[in-house]
């Protein structure tokens, strides 16, 4: 494991464009909202929180990660697949499972780096409140990202081409933005539609970094969700990769 997480960083690392964009839309995106003097101020639909405080850095944070599992780890293993490379890894002893927890271990790796940026500039350019408790943060942090980039590699398995992988991709990421709270807080949310974000994996990550990023702890629903997208996905990756 540790010989082909070394290989595959180094392989990871050369495409490193496409990498670039998930971290540098969102923070671009961070800076360029969070001037904005209204999202300084308290907001009643936040229950008096301000925006740039909680809201706009989680959801900052989920599109970065959402853009690195549905687009570029995707894209990534795809063009292995068109490129042969996975082919001639078929020939050896390597286990689908072994390449697909090196790929997710890497993408949390960079996930976990990028949420780290944004936190740390909003609190120096934006004067941003960091998470108010650190330790529900970093597991949260933890398990969503790793529960998306399972989504992403299901999506990698799936996908039989490097032009299908971003329409399945976009396919699947928008909506999850939508009901996570991208564009409308959740608590302007219908009723129907703040439920289905709850069971989304997207929806229970965003609101739980938000949770911890007001003090408190994240709910024991969200943890749940998160978990079971980790071990749902992951087994529906392992189970669907086709090394053609």
């Amino acid at each position: 494991m540790k010989k082909i997480l070394v290989v595959e960083s180094k392989l990871y690392l050369r495409d490193w464009p496409a990498m670039l964009f998930s971290i540098v839309l969102p923070v671009a995106l961070l800076l360029v909202l969070g001037s904005i003097p209204g999202l300084a101020e308290p907001d009643p639909n936040l229950a008096g929180q301000r925006v740039v405080d909680t809201h706009l850095p989680a959801m900052m944070i989920l599109l970065s990660l959402l853009t690195l599992a549905c687009t570029v780890l995707p894209a990534y293993l795809t063009g292995y697949r068109e490129q042969g490379v996975l082919r001639r890894m078929s020939t050896t002893p390597v286990h689908p499972g072994l390449l697909l927890a090196a790929q997710l271990v890497i993408n949390v790796v960079i996930g976990i780096g990028t949420s780290a940026l944004v936190v740390l500039l909003g609190r120096v350019v934006l004067n941003a409140s960091p998470p108010r408790q650190p330790f529900g943060f970093v597991l949260v942090l933890l398990l969503g990202t790793a529960a998306l980039m399972a989504l992403g590699l299901v999506i990698a398995s799936v996908a039989r081409s490097g032009k299908a992988a971003p329409g399945i991709g976009s396919a699947v990421m928008f909506p999850l933005m939508f009901v996570a709270g991208m564009w409308f807080p959740r608590e302007v949310m219908p009723e129907a539609l703040r439920t289905v974000g709850d069971y989304s994996v997207a929806g229970p990550f965003a609101q739980a970094l938000r949770d911890t990023w007001a003090g408190g702890w994240p709910q024991p629903l969200h943890l749940a969700v998160m978990a079971a997208g980790l071990l749902v996905f992951g087994g529906l990756a392992v189970r669907l990769f086709r090394w053609e």
